[in-house]
């Protein structure tokens, strides 16, 4: 009777495990087949959409061929004072650079844009240019560096940006004031022990 005891542990052991054994093939299994088919899938699309990129004109993006720097802007009485520095980091003499700003207006919040020629406008490698534009601190609430054109078609290059030169800090002018003392009368604290008065 031990004997057979035994042996019927042993036969649902084995069972037991034959039954995980088929269960980890089969998610093994189940999960292949999900990866070739989101691979399959994701190709497809790739396919679908990549003539309705072309046909829009969208194109791989290029390494940037120069730096932008924009320097934070300053209040110049009624004026603010908008610039920048613009570095050629590619191996090519860049030529007639400007760079585009778009402006947006505080009246109707309507914006246009506007080129500011670089000085010098042909930068070698690794030379650097600055653009500069003054504008009525009332007509526009803000600026952005939207393109860097040049060339005779004036083509659109390549370009990064990045923190340009902060703003100085503000001086304040210091100002003494002098209190007069009225004549005839000494100076009196309005609450002192001999005078005492009742807070409050």
């Amino acid at each position: 009777m031990i004997t057979e005891h035994s042996e019927e542990v042993f036969i649902e052991a084995t069972e037991s495990s034959g039954l995980k054994i088929a269960a980890a093939i089969s998610a093994l299994v189940i999960t292949a087949l999900v990866f070739v088919g989101y691979a399959y899938l994701r190709k497809r699309h790739a396919q679908s959409t990549a003539p309705d990129q072309q046909a829009a004109g969208v194109q791989p993006k290029a390494p940037p061929r120069a730096l932008i720097l924009v320097d934070e802007a300053l209040l110049q009485g009624s004026n603010t004072q908008l610039g920048g520095t613009v570095k050629n980091i590619s191996n090519e003499r860049l030529a007639g650079l400007s760079v585009e700003l778009e402006l947006k207006r505080r009246s109707g919040g309507s914006t246009e844009k506007r080129q500011v020629p670089l000085s010098p406008a042909d930068l070698d490698p690794t030379q650097e240019g600055r653009y500069s534009l003054q504008l009525k601190a009332q007509d526009y609430v803000s600026a952005k560096v939207v393109a860097l054109q040049g060339g005779p078609q004036a083509a659109t290059i390549p370009y990064s940006i990045a923190q340009g030169e902060k703003r100085p800090p503000e001086r304040l002018e210091s100002k003494t004031i002098k209190v007069d003392k009225p004549p005839g009368k000494r100076s009196e604290f309005l609450n002192s022990p001999d005078n005492p008065a009742r807070v409050p």
